[in-house]
């Protein structure tokens, strides 16, 4: 099972004490903050700490920590975690969740599967023997994970539905006339339904029990569920036979399969708080994960990451990725780790000429790069914008603002400028090319391979096969078929939705 050492894991964020003392008090008086005395601290008008108006810690308004609008962490309104309204993950809505914001659970209660359900349970649920899976709760409200519409993570759609093509290619939004749209992204991977977690729990058993593994019985339950339902089938194991679903998985299996399997029976944001630890702890670092996840996330998505790294570590990402990265690379990944690019989508014309020309002014008409004009826009923008200024830029130019980044740049920091661009103009393609990357040439990236099926196979994994053939001339299925062999090879297969 993909977990550090073993420790309680503390919940993120934690709950707020009932009432009584504590931080905020429930009450004037005593406790911290006081309430507002006749005199001393703090003074009633004037100056003292904090201030009634005007500046001081924290302002009535503008920055501060925390404001009571505009920047700051949290923020009163839009972005945080979890936020109060508009898409990201999870997001605010009421169309399901993760969490809930009422009831629901993770893993589901019900049969109609979804990642979690709008009724029934916790996160994590406890089960009759009073155990839970995983430890630790992720936070009491805000939307779901995954919307059914709107914003947030994984932006799926219904099965069948036909990509849309456009000038925004696999981003979540494509610019068309002056309007933000919709882009369809079609999952290979969608909830059961009907969905017992009990019989899948039995079937599982029966798979593992005696002499021998039925490997086929346990890809045909697990890879036809999505990660929430499997991890209601972990409930329901350990309810039903007091064992540990994961822990007998992998005491049956073994390889790539068993770490496919792993992987597949991980929560989401634990797997990539996960895979981000493992680019980062022993020798050197694996700048080629930080840069496929951290590039590619929405704002909500890599702040629910953070939460899940520092609960499962006990420390924050942004100081691991500061010690672990140098230079233009490291600002970029910490620009990126603090999630606050614009997601309003709304675009304007005249300021995307204006970026265009301050980023050919930092680059190709300057002598030497100005790195940090490059990492503000690219980090900073809303995606739609972004795509005015790439257009800018070319019109400008005369070229791609990609040749523009292999020119100025180089290494880690050409590759993670590069990764931002292409996410934003085709993020299906993107990941295409990261596929191809794992099994091209003498031996095959495993644990890219995985990653990259388990995380996108509830997404777009339809639109990332569309790209994958148009690019290469052969099907991923082709390609998986030519790398991987035996069980691994079948359930990868299943996740993408081949036959095998």
């Amino acid at each position: 099972m993909y977990m550090p050492q073993p420790m309680p894991m503390p919940s993120y964020p934690p709950s707020a004490p009932s009432q009584g003392g504590g931080y905020p008090p429930a009450s004037s008086g005593s406790g911290y903050p006081p309430g507002p005395p006749s005199g001393g601290y703090p003074p009633s008008s004037g100056g003292g700490y904090p201030p009634s108006s005007g500046g001081g810690y924290p302002p009535s308004s503008g920055g501060g920590y925390p404001p009571s609008s505009g920047g700051g962490y949290p923020p009163s309104s839009g972005g945080g975690y979890p936020p109060s309204s508009g898409g990201g993950y999870p997001p605010a809505s009421n169309t399901g969740g993760y969490p809930p914001s009422s009831g629901g659970g993770y893993p589901p209660a019900s049969n109609t599967g979804g990642y979690p359900p709008s009724s029934g349970g916790e996160y994590p649920p406890a089960s009759s023997g009073g155990h839970s899976y995983p430890p630790g709760s992720y936070p009491s409200s805000g939307g779901g994970y995954p919307p059914s519409s709107g914003g947030g993570y994984p932006h799926s759609s219904a099965p069948g539905a036909p990509p849309h093509h456009g000038p925004y290619g696999g981003s979540p939004y494509a610019h068309q006339g002056g309007m933000n749209t919709r882009l369809k992204r079609t999952p290979t991977v969608v909830p059961a339904n009907p969905f017992n977690p009990r019989d899948d729990a039995e079937v599982l058993r029966k798979a593992m029990k005696g002499f021998g593994t039925d490997e086929k019985a346990i890809i045909n339950v697990l890879a036809r569920r999505t990660n929430a339902q499997r991890l209601q089938i972990a409930v329901e194991f350990k309810t039903m036979y007091g064992k540990d679903l994961i822990k007998d998985l992998k005491n049956e299996l073994s390889g790539n399969f068993e770490n496919l399997i792993v992987a597949m029976m991980t929560p989401l944001p634990e797997y990539y708080a996960k895979e981000l630890h493992d680019a980062m702890s022993g020798i050197g670092t694996d700048e080629d994960v930080l840069i496929e996840l951290l590039c590619t996330m929405s704002n909500q998505e890599i702040r629910t990451i953070r939460q899940a790294y520092e609960a499962m570590y006990h420390r924050p990402l942004e100081s691991d990725l500061k010690g672990d990265t140098a230079g233009t690379f490291k600002r970029l990944m910490v620009s990126l780790c603090n999630a606050c690019r614009d997601e309003s989508m709304a675009v304007n014309q005249e300021a995307a000429k204006k970026d265009a020309q301050s980023l050919l002014r930092a680059g190709e008409l300057k002598l030497g790069t100005d790195e940090s004009t490059f990492n503000m826009i690219l980090c900073q923008r809303n995606y739609a914008q972004l795509q005015l200024i790439f257009q800018e830029y070319q019109r400008l130019t005369g070229h791609d603002i990609e040749e523009a980044i292999k020119n100025e740049f180089s290494g880690d920091c050409e590759e993670g400028f590069l990764a931002v661009i292409r996410s934003i103009k085709n993020q299906p393609l993107f990941f295409a090319r990261r596929l191809h990357k794992s099994m091209k040439g003498m031996g095959t990236n495993d644990q890219q391979l995985v990653r990259i099926v388990v995380t996108r196979c509830e997404v777009d994994m339809v639109q990332i096969k569309q790209e994958y053939q148009a690019k290469y001339g052969e099907s991923l299925a082709e390609a998986i078929k030519s790398d991987c062999s035996g069980d691994y090879k079948k359930c990868l297969l299943a996740l993408i939705g081949e036959s095998y």
